[in-house]
Protein backbone atom coordinates (compact mmCIF):
# COMPACT_ATOMS: atom_id res chain seq x y z
CA UNK A 1 0.00 0.00 0.00
CA UNK A 2 1.20 3.52 -1.04
CA UNK A 3 2.48 6.05 2.10
CA UNK A 4 -0.62 7.68 1.80
CA UNK A 5 -2.87 5.44 2.12
CA UNK A 6 -1.16 3.86 5.15
CA UNK A 7 -1.33 7.17 6.30
CA UNK A 8 -5.23 7.52 5.80
CA UNK A 9 -5.44 4.32 8.18
CA UNK A 10 -2.61 5.08 10.33
CA UNK A 11 -4.26 8.99 11.71
CA UNK A 12 -7.97 7.29 11.77
CA UNK A 13 -8.65 8.85 15.40
CA UNK A 14 -5.34 9.83 16.45
CA UNK A 15 -4.79 13.24 18.42
CA UNK A 16 -1.30 14.09 17.53
CA UNK A 17 1.67 12.35 15.66
CA UNK A 18 5.34 13.56 16.09
CA UNK A 19 6.38 14.04 13.67
CA UNK A 20 4.45 13.17 10.70
CA UNK A 21 6.72 14.19 8.45
CA UNK A 22 9.05 11.88 9.98
CA UNK A 23 6.56 9.46 10.24
CA UNK A 24 5.96 9.81 6.23
CA UNK A 25 9.93 9.37 6.02
CA UNK A 26 10.13 6.24 7.69
CA UNK A 27 7.20 4.70 5.92
CA UNK A 28 8.51 5.78 2.08
CA UNK A 29 11.89 3.30 2.85
CA UNK A 30 9.67 0.68 2.20
CA UNK A 31 10.65 -1.68 4.95
CA UNK A 32 8.61 -2.95 7.68
CA UNK A 33 8.43 -0.89 10.83
CA UNK A 34 9.40 -2.04 14.21
CA UNK A 35 5.88 -0.34 16.15
CA UNK A 36 5.68 -0.67 19.54
CA UNK A 37 3.30 -0.19 22.60
CA UNK A 38 3.56 -0.94 25.99
CA UNK A 39 1.44 -2.26 29.15
CA UNK A 40 1.78 -2.77 32.67
CA UNK A 41 -0.16 -5.01 33.79
CA UNK A 42 -1.50 -3.76 36.77
CA UNK A 43 -5.11 -5.20 36.72
CA UNK A 44 -5.74 -8.82 35.57
CA UNK A 45 -8.24 -7.44 33.04
CA UNK A 46 -8.25 -5.97 29.65
CA UNK A 47 -10.86 -2.77 29.62
CA UNK A 48 -12.26 -1.66 26.49
CA UNK A 49 -9.93 1.95 27.31
CA UNK A 50 -6.77 -0.42 26.61
CA UNK A 51 -7.75 -1.89 23.19
CA UNK A 52 -7.52 1.74 21.24
CA UNK A 53 -4.09 1.12 21.38
CA UNK A 54 -4.16 -2.50 20.30
CA UNK A 55 -6.26 -2.04 17.43
CA UNK A 56 -4.28 0.32 16.50
CA UNK A 57 -1.38 -1.70 16.77
CA UNK A 58 -3.63 -3.84 14.77
CA UNK A 59 -3.30 -1.14 11.60
CA UNK A 60 -0.02 -1.29 11.72
CA UNK A 61 0.17 -5.21 11.68
CA UNK A 62 -2.39 -5.20 8.57
CA UNK A 63 0.04 -2.53 6.83
CA UNK A 64 2.92 -5.33 7.33
CA UNK A 65 4.42 -3.49 9.75
CA UNK A 66 6.05 -5.29 12.82
CA UNK A 67 3.82 -5.25 16.02
CA UNK A 68 6.00 -5.34 19.61
CA UNK A 69 3.67 -5.91 22.31
CA UNK A 70 5.33 -4.99 25.70
CA UNK A 71 4.17 -6.51 28.75
CA UNK A 72 5.82 -3.78 31.34
CA UNK A 73 6.45 -6.43 34.02
CA UNK A 74 9.55 -4.68 35.53
CA UNK A 75 8.10 -1.12 35.17
CA UNK A 76 4.50 -2.60 36.47
CA UNK A 77 6.17 -2.89 40.09
CA UNK A 78 7.47 0.43 40.04
CA UNK A 79 3.88 1.83 38.76
CA UNK A 80 3.45 4.81 36.60
CA UNK A 81 3.29 7.91 38.61
CA UNK A 82 1.31 9.60 34.98
CA UNK A 83 -1.77 11.59 36.12
CA UNK A 84 -1.13 10.43 40.25
CA UNK A 85 -1.41 13.43 42.34
CA UNK A 86 0.80 10.99 44.99
CA UNK A 87 2.92 7.97 45.40
CA UNK A 88 0.81 4.89 43.50
CA UNK A 89 0.70 1.31 45.94
CA UNK A 90 3.02 -0.87 44.82
CA UNK A 91 2.03 -4.33 42.89
CA UNK A 92 4.33 -7.49 43.90
CA UNK A 93 6.21 -9.39 41.23
CA UNK A 94 3.65 -12.41 41.84
CA UNK A 95 0.81 -9.88 41.23
CA UNK A 96 2.16 -8.58 38.21
CA UNK A 97 3.27 -12.09 36.77
CA UNK A 98 -0.19 -13.47 37.65
CA UNK A 99 -1.44 -10.42 35.61
CA UNK A 100 0.42 -10.15 32.46
CA UNK A 101 -0.45 -14.22 32.06
CA UNK A 102 -4.24 -12.98 31.38
CA UNK A 103 -3.12 -10.19 29.42
CA UNK A 104 -1.09 -12.51 26.86
CA UNK A 105 -4.72 -14.54 26.32
CA UNK A 106 -6.79 -11.22 25.74
CA UNK A 107 -4.75 -9.38 23.53
CA UNK A 108 -5.04 -11.96 20.84
CA UNK A 109 -8.70 -11.22 20.69
CA UNK A 110 -7.28 -8.30 18.60
CA UNK A 111 -4.14 -9.16 17.41
CA UNK A 112 -2.26 -11.79 15.16
CA UNK A 113 -0.81 -14.01 17.11
CA UNK A 114 0.95 -14.93 14.60
CA UNK A 115 2.76 -11.91 13.73
CA UNK A 116 3.04 -10.00 17.30
CA UNK A 117 5.91 -9.92 19.02
CA UNK A 118 5.48 -10.35 23.03
CA UNK A 119 8.18 -9.34 24.68
CA UNK A 120 8.69 -7.95 28.77
CA UNK A 121 10.51 -5.87 29.88
CA UNK A 122 12.20 -7.47 32.63
CA UNK A 123 14.58 -9.32 30.40
CA UNK A 124 16.91 -6.40 29.94
CA UNK A 125 15.74 -4.21 32.89
CA UNK A 126 16.14 -7.09 35.33
CA UNK A 127 20.08 -7.20 34.56
CA UNK A 128 20.79 -3.47 34.19
CA UNK A 129 23.80 -2.91 36.95
CA UNK A 130 23.92 0.07 38.98
CA UNK A 131 26.49 1.51 36.78
CA UNK A 132 24.01 0.92 33.88
CA UNK A 133 20.96 2.84 36.15
CA UNK A 134 22.81 5.85 37.06
CA UNK A 135 24.35 5.85 33.56
CA UNK A 136 20.75 6.33 32.27
CA UNK A 137 19.79 9.12 34.78
CA UNK A 138 22.58 11.32 33.48
CA UNK A 139 20.12 11.43 30.00
CA UNK A 140 17.97 13.74 31.95
CA UNK A 141 17.27 16.35 34.81
CA UNK A 142 15.32 16.89 37.68
CA UNK A 143 14.15 20.69 36.37
CA UNK A 144 12.96 18.02 32.98
CA UNK A 145 10.89 15.74 35.12
CA UNK A 146 9.42 18.15 37.40
CA UNK A 147 8.44 20.11 34.31
CA UNK A 148 5.77 17.42 33.87
CA UNK A 149 2.95 18.51 34.85
CA UNK A 150 1.59 15.79 37.40
CA UNK A 151 4.93 15.89 39.02
CA UNK A 152 4.79 19.68 38.83
CA UNK A 153 1.69 20.00 40.48
CA UNK A 154 2.42 17.17 43.71
CA UNK A 155 6.22 18.98 43.94
CA UNK A 156 3.86 22.34 44.41
CA UNK A 157 1.04 21.59 46.41
CA UNK A 158 4.05 19.92 49.05
CA UNK A 159 3.39 16.02 48.30
CA UNK A 160 6.12 13.47 47.86
CA UNK A 161 7.74 12.23 44.76
CA UNK A 162 9.82 9.14 44.69
CA UNK A 163 12.95 8.63 43.18
CA UNK A 164 11.71 6.07 42.03
CA UNK A 165 8.96 7.80 40.80
CA UNK A 166 11.38 9.90 38.33
CA UNK A 167 13.06 6.75 37.51
CA UNK A 168 9.72 5.44 35.43
CA UNK A 169 9.81 7.41 32.50
CA UNK A 170 13.66 6.63 32.27
CA UNK A 171 12.77 3.30 31.69
CA UNK A 172 10.11 3.15 29.31
CA UNK A 173 12.27 5.17 27.48
CA UNK A 174 15.03 2.93 27.71
CA UNK A 175 12.56 0.26 26.33
CA UNK A 176 12.01 1.89 23.06
CA UNK A 177 16.16 1.86 23.00
CA UNK A 178 16.41 -1.75 23.75
CA UNK A 179 13.99 -2.68 20.67
CA UNK A 180 15.09 0.23 18.37
CA UNK A 181 11.51 1.17 18.12
CA UNK A 182 10.84 3.15 14.66
CA UNK A 183 7.00 3.97 16.41
CA UNK A 184 5.85 4.12 20.12
CA UNK A 185 1.97 4.19 20.28
CA UNK A 186 0.55 6.14 23.96
CA UNK A 187 -2.33 7.81 25.01
CA UNK A 188 -2.50 11.75 25.59
CA UNK A 189 -1.52 11.55 29.03
CA UNK A 190 2.26 10.08 28.30
CA UNK A 191 3.20 12.25 25.87
CA UNK A 192 6.19 13.05 28.31
CA UNK A 193 7.53 9.56 28.33
CA UNK A 194 6.76 9.38 24.58
CA UNK A 195 9.18 12.37 23.73
CA UNK A 196 11.77 10.95 26.23
CA UNK A 197 12.12 8.11 24.65
CA UNK A 198 12.78 10.24 21.30
CA UNK A 199 15.50 11.94 23.63
CA UNK A 200 17.37 9.52 24.99
CA UNK A 201 16.92 6.91 21.21
CA UNK A 202 19.18 9.91 20.24
CA UNK A 203 21.79 9.74 23.03
CA UNK A 204 21.86 6.25 22.55
CA UNK A 205 22.75 6.96 18.26
CA UNK A 206 19.29 6.09 17.34
CA UNK A 207 16.94 7.47 14.80
CA UNK A 208 14.26 8.59 16.87
CA UNK A 209 11.00 6.90 16.76
CA UNK A 210 7.45 8.78 15.59
CA UNK A 211 4.90 8.91 18.50
CA UNK A 212 1.37 8.16 18.02
CA UNK A 213 -0.97 9.93 20.17
CA UNK A 214 -4.34 8.38 21.26
CA UNK A 215 -7.48 9.63 22.80
CA UNK A 216 -8.44 8.29 26.16
CA UNK A 217 -11.64 6.44 25.84
CA UNK A 218 -13.95 8.13 28.21
CA UNK A 219 -15.72 5.41 30.20
CA UNK A 220 -19.60 5.05 31.04
CA UNK A 221 -19.60 7.86 33.15
CA UNK A 222 -19.25 10.01 30.29
CA UNK A 223 -16.66 12.18 32.13
CA UNK A 224 -13.39 10.60 33.32
CA UNK A 225 -11.23 8.21 31.49
CA UNK A 226 -12.11 4.31 30.92
CA UNK A 227 -10.68 3.05 33.97
CA UNK A 228 -11.47 -0.11 36.56
CA UNK A 229 -10.15 2.19 39.62
CA UNK A 230 -12.82 4.70 38.68
CA UNK A 231 -15.73 1.79 38.12
CA UNK A 232 -16.67 2.68 34.46
CA UNK A 233 -15.30 0.75 32.27
CA UNK A 234 -16.18 -2.48 30.05
CA UNK A 235 -14.06 -5.38 30.43
CA UNK A 236 -13.58 -7.31 27.55
CA UNK A 237 -13.43 -10.92 29.13
CA UNK A 238 -17.17 -9.44 30.92
CA UNK A 239 -20.08 -11.82 29.83
CA UNK A 240 -21.70 -10.57 26.61
CA UNK A 241 -25.35 -9.48 27.98
CA UNK A 242 -23.38 -7.38 29.93
CA UNK A 243 -20.85 -5.22 28.13
CA UNK A 244 -24.14 -4.70 25.23
CA UNK A 245 -26.22 -3.02 27.85
CA UNK A 246 -23.14 -1.11 29.20
CA UNK A 247 -22.44 -0.14 25.78
CA UNK A 248 -26.53 0.33 25.29
CA UNK A 249 -26.11 3.14 28.27
CA UNK A 250 -23.70 5.40 26.56
CA UNK A 251 -24.38 9.05 25.43
CA UNK A 252 -25.53 9.42 21.66
CA UNK A 253 -22.18 11.78 21.91
CA UNK A 254 -19.96 9.12 22.91
CA UNK A 255 -21.10 7.00 21.19
CA UNK A 256 -19.34 8.57 17.87
CA UNK A 257 -15.78 8.34 20.12
CA UNK A 258 -16.44 4.80 20.46
CA UNK A 259 -17.55 3.94 16.71
CA UNK A 260 -14.39 6.08 15.73
CA UNK A 261 -11.67 4.03 18.22
CA UNK A 262 -13.39 0.79 18.38
CA UNK A 263 -14.52 0.09 15.17
CA UNK A 264 -13.30 0.82 11.54
CA UNK A 265 -16.82 1.63 10.70
CA UNK A 266 -17.69 4.74 8.48
CA UNK A 267 -18.27 7.78 10.44
CA UNK A 268 -20.71 9.36 7.78
CA UNK A 269 -22.80 6.44 7.56
CA UNK A 270 -22.93 5.93 11.80
CA UNK A 271 -24.45 9.38 11.74
CA UNK A 272 -27.09 8.69 8.71
CA UNK A 273 -28.73 6.52 11.45
CA UNK A 274 -31.11 6.59 14.17
CA UNK A 275 -29.22 6.80 17.37
CA UNK A 276 -30.60 3.72 18.66
CA UNK A 277 -30.26 1.70 15.85
CA UNK A 278 -26.03 3.41 15.66
CA UNK A 279 -25.63 2.20 19.59
CA UNK A 280 -27.44 -1.54 19.23
CA UNK A 281 -25.34 -1.97 15.75
CA UNK A 282 -21.80 -0.86 17.80
CA UNK A 283 -23.07 -2.82 20.77
CA UNK A 284 -23.16 -6.16 18.57
CA UNK A 285 -19.98 -5.06 16.83
CA UNK A 286 -17.92 -5.26 20.21
CA UNK A 287 -19.60 -7.80 21.46
CA UNK A 288 -18.92 -10.06 18.74
CA UNK A 289 -15.80 -8.96 18.49
CA UNK A 290 -14.68 -10.20 21.43
CA UNK A 291 -17.45 -12.76 22.08
CA UNK A 292 -18.40 -14.34 18.35
CA UNK A 293 -21.30 -13.74 16.25
CA UNK A 294 -23.90 -16.46 17.95
CA UNK A 295 -23.04 -14.83 21.62
CA UNK A 296 -23.56 -11.14 20.22
CA UNK A 297 -26.80 -11.80 19.05
CA UNK A 298 -28.00 -13.35 21.82
CA UNK A 299 -26.93 -10.24 23.79
CA UNK A 300 -28.69 -8.16 21.19
CA UNK A 301 -32.34 -10.27 22.02
CA UNK A 302 -31.57 -10.10 25.78
CA UNK A 303 -31.86 -6.38 25.40
CA UNK A 304 -34.75 -5.97 23.64
CA UNK A 305 -36.27 -8.66 25.62
CA UNK A 306 -35.43 -6.82 28.82
CA UNK A 307 -36.25 -3.13 27.46
CA UNK A 308 -37.27 -2.38 24.48
CA UNK A 309 -40.38 -4.52 24.55
CA UNK A 310 -41.80 -2.42 27.59
CA UNK A 311 -41.21 0.57 25.72
CA UNK A 312 -43.56 3.12 27.23
CA UNK A 313 -44.07 4.56 24.01
CA UNK A 314 -45.71 1.97 22.58
CA UNK A 315 -48.34 1.88 25.47
CA UNK A 316 -49.42 5.18 24.16
CA UNK A 317 -51.52 5.97 21.24
CA UNK A 318 -49.89 8.03 18.45
CA UNK A 319 -51.36 11.58 17.80
CA UNK A 320 -51.74 13.56 15.13
CA UNK A 321 -51.27 17.51 14.86
CA UNK A 322 -51.77 20.11 12.11
CA UNK A 323 -48.06 21.20 11.24
CA UNK A 324 -47.28 24.77 11.54
CA UNK A 325 -43.63 25.94 10.21
CA UNK A 326 -43.63 28.11 13.95
CA UNK A 327 -44.39 25.32 16.32
CA UNK A 328 -42.55 25.18 19.08
CA UNK A 329 -40.71 21.97 21.13
CA UNK A 330 -41.42 23.72 24.70
CA UNK A 331 -45.07 24.79 23.98
CA UNK A 332 -46.10 21.52 22.10
CA UNK A 333 -45.25 19.79 25.76
CA UNK A 334 -46.65 22.38 27.97
CA UNK A 335 -50.08 22.03 25.92
CA UNK A 336 -49.99 18.27 25.95
CA UNK A 337 -49.49 18.27 30.12
CA UNK A 338 -45.71 16.85 29.82
CA UNK A 339 -44.33 20.08 30.98
CA UNK A 340 -46.34 22.21 33.65
CA UNK A 341 -45.00 25.52 32.37
CA UNK A 342 -42.05 26.69 29.77
CA UNK A 343 -39.80 27.63 33.06
CA UNK A 344 -40.17 23.89 34.01
CA UNK A 345 -39.22 22.71 30.40
CA UNK A 346 -35.86 24.97 30.26
CA UNK A 347 -35.34 23.47 33.67
CA UNK A 348 -35.81 20.01 32.37
CA UNK A 349 -33.61 20.85 29.39
CA UNK A 350 -30.98 22.32 31.71
CA UNK A 351 -30.79 19.12 32.99
CA UNK A 352 -30.88 16.78 29.94
CA UNK A 353 -34.27 15.31 31.08
CA UNK A 354 -36.07 15.75 27.54
CA UNK A 355 -35.09 13.52 24.64
CA UNK A 356 -36.52 14.03 20.91
CA UNK A 357 -36.11 10.71 19.13
CA UNK A 358 -33.69 9.36 21.48
CA UNK A 359 -31.51 12.83 21.02
CA UNK A 360 -30.85 14.67 24.68
CA UNK A 361 -32.69 18.22 23.76
CA UNK A 362 -30.39 21.16 24.29
CA UNK A 363 -30.70 25.20 23.62
CA UNK A 364 -31.28 24.86 20.05
CA UNK A 365 -33.40 22.51 18.69
CA UNK A 366 -33.95 21.81 14.54
CA UNK A 367 -37.76 22.84 13.65
CA UNK A 368 -40.43 20.20 12.87
CA UNK A 369 -40.93 18.77 9.72
CA UNK A 370 -44.33 17.58 8.78
CA UNK A 371 -45.11 13.80 8.60
CA UNK A 372 -42.57 12.54 10.33
CA UNK A 373 -43.23 10.29 13.50
CA UNK A 374 -41.62 12.33 17.07
CA UNK A 375 -40.56 10.08 20.46
CA UNK A 376 -40.85 12.48 22.99
CA UNK A 377 -39.56 11.53 26.23
CA UNK A 378 -39.80 13.87 29.37
CA UNK A 379 -38.20 12.73 32.39
CA UNK A 380 -38.12 9.33 33.27
CA UNK A 381 -41.97 9.27 33.33
CA UNK A 382 -43.64 11.16 30.85
CA UNK A 383 -43.21 9.95 26.78
CA UNK A 384 -45.15 10.98 23.64
CA UNK A 385 -45.52 10.10 20.07
CA UNK A 386 -46.93 12.88 17.73
CA UNK A 387 -47.15 13.24 14.17
CA UNK A 388 -47.64 16.70 12.41
CA UNK A 389 -49.61 16.40 9.61
CA UNK A 390 -49.17 18.65 6.29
Amino acid sequence: MDTQKQLQLIKRGTVEIISEAELVKKLERGKPLVVKAGFDPSAPDIHLGHTVLLRKLRHFQDLGHKVVFLIGDFTGMIGDPTGRSEIRNRLTEKEVKENAKTYKVQVFKILDEKKTKVVFNSKWLNPLSLKDALELTSHSTVSQLLAREDFSQRHKSGKNISILEFMYPLLQAYDSVELKADVELGGTDQKFNLLLGREIQKDYGQEPQAVIMMPLLIGLDGVQKMSKSFGNHIGISEKPEEMFGKIMSISDELMIQYYELLTDEDLGRVNALHPMEAKKKLAQQIVQQYHGEKQAQAACKDFENKFQKRDPFTELKLKEKPFQSNIQLGDFLVSEGLCSSKGEYRRLVGQNAIELNGRIVGSIIEPFEPNKEYRIRVGKTRFSKVIFKA
